[in-house]
């Protein structure tokens, strides 16, 4: 099976914990992976005028990807997309900062663009609203189905992909 992770805006403007760094950091290194940053540039999304909040404009992942993709907003990129989908993969691994905002919105690209999103559920952070991120998992699995833990990848076999 050939699976990506896409680690979704684990940087520092988002405060993740520590342990959530350490952990998708390790998985990462098993596995061809890509990253979105989400950067502030109000021209293309209202974060400070609207919500009184913004990423900072020159935030790196603080998570090593074989591709970082910066992004403006909720979504990530076109581009991210069609890379993905150049790939032939199976699935995508999903985790990250903000289960039911940035993660579900990529959730939704991948999914619109015929791809086969999976969240990691135990490598995932709520918003300010949960950061317990139960709400963003039942989102994911009512929306996707498709649902993973860590401990499920490292059970599989090794030419799996993982």
């Amino acid at each position: 099976m050939r699976d990506m992770l896409l680690v979704v805006d684990v940087q520092p403007s988002c405060a993740p914990p520590d342990w959530l760094v350490t952990d998708i950091r390790a998985l990462a290194k098993r596995m061809p992976s890509i990253a979105t940053v989400e950067r502030h540039d109000e021209s293309r999304t209202p974060f400070e005028r609207q919500l009184g909040w913004r990423p900072a404009r020159d935030d790196e992942s603080l998570v090593a990807a074989d591709r970082v993709f910066v992004k403006y907003g909720y979504l990530p990129p076109r581009e991210m997309i069609d890379y993905l989908v150049a790939r032939q993969l199976e699935r995508v691994l999903v985790c990250g900062m903000q289960t039911e905002t940035c993660v579900l919105g990529a959730g939704y690209m991948l999914f619109d663009a015929g791809l086969n999103p999976t969240l990691v559920t135990d490598l995932t952070v709520g918003s300010s609203l949960d950061r317990s991120g139960e709400l963003g998992v039942a989102l994911w699995r009512h929306h996707f189905r498709q649902l993973t833990t860590v401990a499920e990848l490292g059970a599989r076999s090794p030419g799996g992909g993982v």
